[in-house]
């Protein structure tokens, strides 16, 4: 039976990978030097993706399958004579990462670092293990990767955990600042519209940071800065439309209380 390509593989054929990599291809003058590094989801962790990005003299940060299939590069001794000297040792199992090196922890979570060889991207790949001993499979490890092989495990697993934060960033601006309900056109109209979007946001945050003790985590929920602002006005709206007195609703104990309605921590 002849083997069919995986869509990744296929060189002619067109995928969404293409208009990231143009785009990636636009914005590349306007990077700083030290800009080097992408970080992306796992669901693009391809191989078109890989060998775009690197040959802009870019490195990928991004997230494995569990069951990447891996290979430990050859530490022992030269063979003697003449012909190919070795180059693997094997394959990688990730139940068994004895052959790792130990990172560390954060958080309870577990980091194992090796320098590894992927076979369908053919690619040398700097690989971090997270291990989860609370997790309901602890012995399947969460892979991260950089297709820079010397880049410290620490910061690949930084970079990406920070990279999940973009994901907050759309969700609320979608969800509370009105992202996505935009109807005009024009790019103009659009970039000024999602840019306002996007400020409103960053200001909203701003504002809820900046109540925040020093000394203590910093939380900030969209939710409760739309109920700080929301729910006074509609209580206004409501006194106002029965013409009743401000100066004593305001005074009492449970017009404070439906002032917080709908505020949560985080």
């Amino acid at each position: 039976m002849q083997q069919t390509l995986a869509a990744e593989d296929r060189p002619t054929e067109t995928t969404l990978i293409d208009p990231y990599l143009r785009h990636i291809c636009q914005v590349q003058p306007t990077l700083l030097a030290s800009e080097t590094y992408l970080c992306v989801d796992g669901g693009l962790t391809r191989k078109k993706l890989i060998d775009g990005v690197c040959a802009l003299d870019l490195h990928l940060i991004g997230k494995l399958r569990c069951d990447a299939r891996m290979r430990y590069f050859y530490q022992g001794p030269k063979r003697p004579g003449r012909g190919r000297q070795k180059v693997y040792d094997g394959f990688v199992d990730w139940t068994d990462l004895r052959a790792f090196d130990e990172v560390g922890q954060d958080g309870g979570v577990y980091l194992y670092t090796a320098c590894l060889n992927h076979v369908r991207f053919q690619r040398t790949l700097r690989v971090v293990a997270l291990i989860n001993p609370d997790a309901d499979n602890p012995s399947q490890p969460i892979l991260l990767f950089s297709t820079d092989p010397d880049l410290d495990a620490w910061k690949i697993y930084r970079y990406y955990k920070a990279r999940f934060h973009i994901e907050f960033l759309f969700r609320d601006a979608k969800k509370y600042t009105g992202l996505a309900d935009g109807q005009m056109r024009t790019a103009d109209c659009l970039h000024f519209y999602f840019n306002a979007a996007l400020t409103s946001l960053n200001l909203a945050k701003a504002e809820c940071m900046e109540t925040q003790p020093a000394d203590q985590p910093a939380l900030c929920s969209i939710a409760s800065i739309k109920a700080q602002y929301f729910n006074p006005y509609f209580l206004d709206r409501i006194i106002s439309i029965f013409e009743l007195d401000p100066t004593l609703i305001k005074k009492r104990t449970e017009y404070q209380k439906l002032r917080d309605c709908g505020k949560s921590a985080a």
